[in-house]
């Protein structure tokens, strides 16, 4: 099947306000008739919540947290990036765009990546208005900074916890709207199914994370905000409760799984330190603004300590691979050049695995006290967990999964394949494909909830009969009873290995085959061993406690098994996509000098999996990727 993204036609710069035109309105008297439910608290969740809530619809919000405040988008550090053009360097929506795309290694969709620029600076407007306490310069104008992939100054930023701040922002919105009453927050409920009625998407089935109970809920629409799936690696920068589940249990159930190869590797993260870590800690980006990057030029030196290395032993590998960028190239290119030094025997710390990010140069020419006042937080939270100073000697960093680019296919009114399901940020695949430039992922969630949203969900809910489809329609019950039936299959293995073991394995299986580097071979032998896991987990796992109460071990488990299925796609996806691009970097598709080489003859397109069943090949649908606003390049940092 060849999809349609349904763009509108026109000049780029007027598709969206033409498509805001064209749609078809709710009038308020009517918005009070229908019912959506948005399953995901975090900045796009939140931010639809509370948008649509404020706009008269009666809204159902769904976390698996104890407080909406507790969504993982609280841990992004760096900023968020908008096309003010401040501090009057160049910037536009255009630059922005084409930044977007070109960082993306020109696999995402035009249209939606214009309209998210167009839309960014609304959200700064947004997020002041709310208070968010974004940095300011001496005169008391927002301050920015840089960011990977671009050479202007475009990211807004509060220190080092803009998420928390931004989630803040969103969760005051949302609270205003529980106490109007326009919106139920139900909180400690896991999305396990989607209840689909004549194939348009009418309703979830949750597990009451603190009784146990399976729960049916109906709604007019269903949007998805439930982020991305790196925990499939165990290993990454994600809060462990980050799964795939609510987007498998949606693909099961016919929405098209889009790019699920494309994940991020992020290259500046705390080196993992033993066996005994369940997941790893993130440093910002925005410390690469004035950090920079080596390695010892000799192998013989990795053991030495960083200030009794001369300055001519030491490799600024960034600056001397990509001098128009520097140590703010892009978060790909920087995390494989990273691994290329460790790889070439000149790592450091534990293992050899890492890199350092030295700030003395920074702190010479600026003073400790405008670096604290940048990045305080950030050398704190490294200090607590390495016991080192980085304020007297370079951080150790090395790459890690972070983020997810693909994710559930939706079209430009970020709908799925299935009518009313709806899905925003990081859980679909519409912007940033197959590379995300940092500080976008905020800037995504928040366009998404904010501004695109409540648009395109009118579109739609204008179109269909408020109410129709209740909890009283047998799908529900249905949908209950598997959910059910598969937690108690969970629960009846009674194995030997715990839920951890199976995921580290998995996780391990992943890193090293479908990681940051991919060859025929990996991929082939990750094929195997995926399957052989998997009948394993079903025939060997060991759940403890039992489904009416609170059970982690079984809210462990479920996930899992979502991860060993969703991985098999994952690797499937990485061995049909001959060639690298971003992300995906295919040891067989390079140039001479190790950069990706992509295959636009063969594979400029989004890649759409249909789910026919577990242990059977997916069916593949495509949707082509047309440039008409910027041209098909060789991607150069240099």
């Amino acid at each position: 099947m060849i999809l349609n993204g349904n763009c509108p036609t026109g000049p780029i710069t007027q598709k969206w306000d033409k498509h805001r035109q064209e749609m078809k309105l709710v009038n308020p008297a009517n918005k009070r008739k229908f019912k959506v439910l948005v399953v995901g608290t975090g900045l796009a969740g939140g931010a639809a919540a509370a948008t649509l809530g404020e706009l008269g619809y009666n809204v159902e919000a769904f976390c698996y947290q104890d407080s909406a405040r507790r969504a993982h988008s609280i841990a992004a550090q760096g900023g968020i990036n908008a096309a003010k053009n401040y501090p009057n360097d160049g910037d536009s929506i255009f630059r922005l765009f084409y930044d977007t795309v070109k960082g993306g290694d020109f696999r995402a969709r035009e249209a939606d990546v214009y309209r998210l620029a167009t839309v960014s600076n609304n959200i700064i407007d947004q997020c002041v208005a709310q208070g968010v306490p974004f940095a300011r310069d001496y005169a008391g104008y927002l301050d920015n900074r840089s960011f990977g992939g671009a050479q202007v100054s475009r990211t807004f930023y509060a220190r080092g916890q803009t998420g928390q701040q931004l989630l803040i922002g969103a969760y005051q919105a949302l609270s205003r709207q529980v106490k109007a009453g326009s919106v139920k927050l139900k909180t400690r409920r896991e999305m396990l199914d989607l209840v689909v009625v004549d194939g348009e998407a009418k309703g979830i089935t949750c597990r009451n994370l603190v009784t146990g109970e399976i729960e049916s809920f109906w709604g007019d629409a269903v949007v998805l905000c439930t982020g991305g799936y790196v925990n499939v690696f165990y290993l990454s920068t994600n809060a462990m409760g980050c799964s795939v589940t609510a987007g498998w249990k949606a693909a099961k159930k016919g929405a098209f799984f889009a790019n699920p190869c494309y994940t991020q590797i992020h290259p500046t993260c705390i080196p993992q330190s033993g066996d005994h870590q369940s997941k790893l800690t993130l440093m910002s980006e925005s410390l690469r603004n004035d950090g920079r990057c080596w390695a010892p030029k000799k192998k013989e030196d990795c053991n030495k300590k960083p200030g009794d290395i001369a300055e001519e032993d030491r490799d600024y590998y960034l600056e001397r691979k990509y001098p128009s960028f520097g140590n703010l190239a892009p978060r790909d290119i920087a995390s494989r050049a990273a691994k290329e030094q460790c790889d070439d025997g000149r790592g450091v710390g534990p293992g050899a695995r890492g890199v350092y990010l030295d700030f003395a140069a920074s702190i010479n020419r600026l003073g400790e006290d405008k670096i604290r006042e940048r990045y305080g937080n950030l050398f704190d939270m490294y200090e607590k967990i390495t016991d080192e100073n980085a304020y007297k000697v370079p951080m150790r960093i090395y790459p890690a999964p972070h983020y997810s680019m693909g994710g559930l296919w939706v079209d430009y009114n970020c709908m799925s394949n299935i009518p009313g399901l709806f899905v925003l940020g990081e859980a679909n695949f519409s912007v940033h494909g197959a590379n995300r430039l940092g500080a976008s992922a905020l800037m995504q969630g928040l366009a998404d909830g904010y501004f695109v949203i409540p648009y395109t969900i009118a579109n739609y809910l204008a179109r269909i009969t408020p109410g129709k489809i209740t909890t009283d329609h047998p799908e529900f019950k249905a949908s209950a009873e598997a959910a059910k039936g598969n937690l108690d299959r969970l629960l009846n293995v009674n194995g030997k290995k715990s839920v951890s073991e199976f995921h580290r394995e998995l996780g391990k299986i992943m890193w090293e085959n479908v990681g940051m580097a991919r060859s025929d071979a990996s991929l082939k032998d990750a094929l195997k061993r995926i399957p052989e896991l998997r009948d394993e987990f079903w025939n060997n796992v060991k759940v403890t406690g039992s489904g009416s109460e609170v059970n982690q071990q079984l809210e462990n488990a479920w996930r899992v098994a979502d991860f060993l299925e969703f991985s098999e796609l994952m690797t499937r996806d990485a061995l049909h996509r001959e060639e690298s691009c971003g992300g995906h970097f295919r040891v067989e598709h390079q140039t001479e000098d190790g950069e990706a080489m992509r295959n636009d003859a063969d594979f400029c397109y989004a890649a759409a999996w249909e789910f026919k069943g577990v242990d059977k090949a997916p069916e593949l649908h495509k949707e082509p990727l047309t440039f008409e606003n910027v041209e098909l390049a060789v991607r150069s940092y240099k």
